[in-house]
């Protein structure tokens, strides 16, 4: 089975962190949850989610500020982790090593370790230095996924537009939940 860590920041987009642990409980994932404290106050003011609610899509949770949880050492085996959304500041904190919470300890740890470290990141526009940073986890071996949305698959609705975002996502771990309509899946081979 594969186990999977799930930090949640406080950036716009609480949808993508939710969706995601929606599907991968779906699938059988087994998933660890960190949620910082802003990224609760976002999801009060941008979606109809409680915190109990998004607790319960996780098999486990982890308190942002236990440094002593599994997912804070190497030798806890994981698949990987996905920060979704990630804030500039958690980004930040992952190019720089400063691990002063989980989820950019469990990043950091994601990261020693060779695992997957995908990151949503949620800003826009983007200056030199967040681009630098970018650059920065991308040596590292992480892996910087914005949620641009494609519309090669004719999105009606916000959900479609979510869940394409959430499928590349979970395609970086071999996933694939048939959340969207793949490029070409419907053309005739010659």
């Amino acid at each position: 089975m594969k186990r999977i860590i799930v930090g949640i920041t406080g950036a716009s987009g609480i949808v993508y962190g939710a969706r995601i642990l929606e599907t991968l409980k779906e699938q059988g994932v087994e998933t660890h949850l960190i949620i910082s404290d802003a990224a609760v106050r976002t999801m009060m003011i941008e979606s109809a989610y409680t915190i109990e609610e998004l607790k319960a899509m996780a098999a486990c949770v982890h308190s942002f500020e236990d440094m002593t949880a599994p997912v804070a050492s190497g030798s806890y085996r994981t698949d990987g982790m996905i920060v979704a959304p990630c804030t500039i500041k958690t980004l930040s904190a992952i190019a720089n090593s400063y691990n002063d919470n989980l989820i950019v300890r469990a990043a950091d740890v994601t990261l020693k370790e060779r695992r997957k470290l995908v990151l949503i990141v949620r800003e826009t526009p983007l200056h030199e230095g967040h681009l630098e940073l970018m650059l920065r986890v991308s040596r590292m071996g992480g892996v910087i996924l914005p949620p641009v949305p494609a519309f090669y698959h004719l999105p009606i609705t916000i959900d479609d537009i979510v869940n394409q975002t959430v499928g590349k996502t979970l395609d970086q771990f071999s996933i694939d939940a048939n959340l969207f309509k793949r490029w070409g899946e419907d053309e005739k081979t010659i």
